[in-house]
C-alpha cells in the first residue's frame, strides 16, 4: 500500500486528512468520515504485515475487542475494514497527546496528579477487567491525555479474555519496561498482569524514568523477573512516602501480593492522595513498617525478632552486667607468724572468682540471644496461599521459586529448609511452586502440506489430533487452512492440534445477492429480513443518543451492496446512554469537584472566573448542567473556578487642568 497523501478516499467513506503517526503494525492517519461527517483516527495495518495470518488476527482481535468497550476512558472503535490490500481501523479521535510525550515534557509529575492520570487508566482497566478482557500493553505510548486532563485508553491490539498471547517465535507480545514478570516469564496473564503495568506507568510519572531499563529486551525481562526495583525516593526524593508504598505494593513480583483488582488500586491511591492533600505526610518508618505488612522486605527486621520485643532493630544484643567486688587490704596476723605466710597472697581466688564470673556471664548472654529454633511446618501439596500463611504464622519469611510441573498452578511442590526440619525463628523458607504444565505457543503452518505441518507442530512440543477437510479458492489442495487451537495461542505442551486441510477450489460457486439495507429497523425485524434474504447475523452495540434504543446504527456489509450468500452481516444495535445524577459541587474546591464528578462518571472541564474576595480563591462557584439533573455518564459537567489577584498598588499622579475646545463632528449620512 503506497503512502496515503490528503485526500484519499479509503473504502468510499473515510477521506484522509494527514497522517497522525505510525506505530510497529500500522500506520494512523487523521480521515473524515464522509457519511457521518465526522473526524476519526484511522488506523491501517502495515502491508507487509497484511499477508501474515497472526498479524491479520491480532489486527482484528483489537477492533473487536475495543468495540464492546464504552467508557468515558477507553477509546471508541467504530468501524473496520479493508483496503487496498490491507486492513484498517476507524476510531475516535483525540485531540491531545500521549502520556508518554507528556512524560518526556513535564516528568516528574506532581503526585495529585499523577495519582488521577493513573486512577483514569485504572477505571478502563477495570471496565475491561469486567468485560472479561485483559490489555497485555498498558503502557504510556497508549494512553492518550487532552488538555482537560481527560486520560483514555487505546490499542487493544493483543487484549484477549484467556490465556496468555505469544507470538508464532514464541516472544512475549508487549512492551518490555512495562511487563509483568508473569509476562516475561510467558506464563497465564490475569488482571493482576495489567495492574503491575500500570503501576510501572505510575512510578515512570512520579520519577521521570521505569524501574527497569536496558539496551535488550531480553535484559529487562530478566531484571522484571529477578530484580528488585529501586524505590521512587531514591530518584525524586519529593515522592510521598504513602504513594511510594502503594507503587512498591503493586509492583510486587507475585500476583498474589500485587492489589487484586483495578477497585483495591484505586482505593489504595485514593487514601494516599487524601493523606497527601491534607497534609498528613507519614513518616518514613511508619510507612516502611506498612510496606513490610504488604511483603517488601524490611532492614533489620529479622534482628529485632530474633533478639526480643524490646530490642530495636541494629542495636547490640544485651549482655548481662558483671558484679564488682571490693578488693580489701590484707592487715598483719596479730599472732606474729613468719613474712612467708603473711605474704600469701588472696589474689589468685579472687582471679579465679572473676574468671568464672565472666564464663557464667558470656553462658548466659549466649542463652538469651542465641536464635530460637522451631519446627518448619510441612507445606508440600498445599495451594501457595495456604503455604504462606501456615509459615508465616510459625514465624518463617519465605521466598518462592516457580517452575513449570505436571502440578496445578500454584500448588507448593518443594520447600527447603525440608518440612519437620528445625530452623532459625525468623529464617527463609524457600518454597517451589508448580506454575503450571508447560506452555508453547502454537507455530503458524497455513500453506504447509499436511507432512510438515506434523514436523513444525513436534518440533514445538505438540501433536496432531483430527485432520479437517475444507475447500479452499486460496489454498493448495493438501495444504493447512487452519488449525485448532490457533497460530499464536499459548497451549500447555502436549497439546493435540487440530488441522483443517484444503481439498482444493470448491466445486459450486456461491451465488452473491443484495445485502437488504437494514439500518434504523428493530433489531427483530432486521434480523427476520437479513435471515430471510439467507444471510447469517451477528451483532454488536453502541452507545448512541440519536437512535432509537435496540434500532440498527448501521451494518456490515452496507445496505444495497453486493455478498456472498451465507455470508454474515454484523449489525451495530443501539443502546441508550446510561444516565446519573449530577453531584453538586458548589462550594467545593476545583480538585474535591473534580473527583466528585468524575467518581459519578462525568467528564470536567474547568473555566475560571474573577473574584474579589480571596476566600473564594479555587472555589466552585457555578457548575452547568445544574445540581440534581440527569445527564448521559460520559457527558461533560463545566465547573467556574473562582480566581483571585490581589490588586495592583497604583502610584497617585498630578493631574494639571486644562480646557478642551469642543470638536464639531459631521457624520455624513447614507442617502
Amino acid at each position: 500500500m503506497a503512502e496515503l497523501g490528503a485526500g484519499t478516499l479509503v473504502d468510499g467513506r473515510y477521506r484522509v486528512l494527514s497522517r497522525l503517526g505510525s506505530g510497529g503494525m500500522a500506520d494512523v492517519f487523521l480521515a473524515e468520515d464522509e457519511q457521518l461527517g465526522r473526524k476519526v483516527a484511522l488506523k491501517l495495518l502495515h502491508r507487509r504485515f497484511s499477508e501474515d495470518p497472526g498479524f491479520v488476527e491480532r489486527f482484528r482481535r483489537e477492533a473487536q475487542a475495543a468495540a464492546g468497550l464504552q467508557h468515558p476512558n477507553v477509546v471508541s472503535v467504530y468501524d473496520r475494514g479493508a483496503y487496498d490490500g490491507t486492513y484498517y481501523i476507524a476510531m475516535e479521535y483525540l485531540p491531545g497527546r500521549s502520556l508518554k510525550q507528556l512524560i518526556r515534557d513535564e516528568a516528574p509529575i506532581d503526585p495529585v496528579r499523577a495519582i488521577d492520570i493513573t486512577i483514569q487508566i485504572l477505571k478502563a482497566a477495570r471496565f475491561a477487567h469486567r468485560h472479561g478482557v485483559i490489555h497485555r500493553d498498558l503502557k504510556p505510548h497508549n494512553v492518550i491525555v487532552d488538555d482537560a486532563g481527560l486520560a483514555k485508553v487505546t490499542d487493544f491490539g493483543i487484549a484477549r479474555a484467556g490465556a496468555s498471547d505469544m507470538t508464532e517465535t514464541g516472544s512475549i507480545m508487549g512492551t518490555a519496561q512495562y511487563l509483568s514478570p508473569e509476562q516475561a516469564q510467558g506464563h497465564a496473564v490475569s488482571a493482576s498482569s495489567d495492574l503491575y503495568s500500570v503501576a510501572v506507568v505510575l512510578y515512570e510519572l512520579l520519577t521521570g524514568h521505569v524501574p527497569f531499563d536496558a539496551e535488550a529486551a531480553v535484559t529487562i525481562a530478566l531484571k522484571h523477573v529477578s530484580e528488585p526495583p529501586t524505590a521512587p525516593t531514591r530518584i525524586n526524593p519529593s515522592v510521598p512516602p504513602e504513594l511510594e508504598q502503594v507503587v512498591m505494593w503493586a509492583l510486587n513480583k507475585n500476583p498474589a501480593d500485587r492489589p487484586q483488582s483495578a477497585d483495591e488500586f484505586i482505593a489504595a491511591l485514593e487514601a494516599a492522595r487524601g493523606a497527601i492533600v491534607a497534609g498528613a505526610r507519614g513518616q518514613k518508618t511508619a510507612s516502611m513498617a506498612a510496606v513490610a505488612a504488604i511483603g517488601v522486605p524490611v532492614a533489620g527486621a529479622g534482628l529485632a525478632a530474633a533478639q526480643g520485643p524490646n530490642v530495636a532493630a541494629g542495636s547490640p544484643p544485651p549482655s548481662p552486667p558483671l558484679s564488682v567486688y571490693p578488693v580489701v587490704p590484707l592487715e598483719p596476723p596479730p599472732d606474729g607468724s613468719p613474712p612467708e605466710e603473711r605474704r600469701r597472697s588472696p589474689w589468685p581466688w579472687v582471679a579465679l572468682l572473676l574468671a568464672l564470673l565472666l564464663a557464667g556471664g558470656a553462658v548466659t548472654a549466649y542463652l538469651l540471644t542465641r536464635p530460637v529454633k522451631r519446627v518448619v511446618p510441612p507445606v508440600t501439596g498445599q495451594q501457595l496461599n495456604t503455604a504462606r500463611t501456615v509459615l508465616q504464622d510459625a514465624g518463617f519469611a519465605l521466598s518462592v521459586l516457580y517452575v513449570a510441573g505436571n502440578q496445578t498452578s500454584g500448588t507448593v511442590i518443594g520447600e527447603n529448609p525440608p518440612g519437620g526440619a528445625k530452623a532459625d525463628k525468623g529464617s527463609t523458607v524457600t518454597l517451589t511452586v508448580s506454575s503450571g504444565p508447560a506452555s508453547v505457543s502454537v507455530p503458524s503452518v497455513l500453506g504447509d502440506p499436511v507432512a510438515q505441518a506434523r514436523q513444525v507442530l513436534a518440533k514445538q512440543g505438540l501433536t496432531v489430533g483430527q485432520t479437517l477437510k475444507e475447500s479452499s479458492g486460496e489454498i493448495p489442495s493438501g495444504a493447512v487452512i487452519d488449525t485448532n487451537p490457533a497460530a499464536g495461542q499459548t497451549v500447555p505442551a502436549g497439546t493435540a492440534v487440530t488441522l483443517v486441510v484444503s481439498t482444493g477450489k470448491p466445486t459450486v460457486t456461491v451465488p452473491s445477492v443484495t445485502v437488504p439495507n437494514v439500518t434504523g429497523q428493530p433489531q427483530s425485524q432486521a434480523r427476520s429480513t437479513l435471515q430471510a434474504a439467507g444471510f447469517k447475523v451477528t451483532t454488536t452495540t453502541q452507545t448512541s443518543s440519536t437512535v432509537t434504543a435496540g434500532n440498527v446504527v448501521s451494518q456490515s456489509p452496507a445496505g444495497n451492496s453486493q455478498a456472498a450468500s451465507g455470508s454474515t452481516v454484523n449489525l451495530v444495535i443501539a443502546q441508550a446512554p446510561i444516565t446519573a445524577s449530577v453531584p453538586n459541587v458548589q462550594g467545593q474546591t476545583a480538585s474535591a469537584a473534580t473527583s466528585s464528578l468524575e467518581g459519578a462518571g462525568f467528564t470536567v472541564v474547568k473555566a475560571t472566573k474573577n473574584v474579589i474576595h480571596q476566600a473564594k480563591n479555587g472555589i466552585v462557584l457555578s457548575q452547568s448542567p445544574a445540581a440534581g439533573t440527569n445527564a448521559n455518564k460520559g457527558s461533560t459537567v463545566t465547573i467556574t473556578v473562582g480566581h483571585y489577584q490581589a490588586p495592583t498598588p497604583t502610584t497617585p499622579t498630578t493631574t494639571t487642568s486644562t480646557t478642551t475646545t469642543p470638536t464639531t463632528r459631521t457624520t455624513p449620512t447614507t442617502p
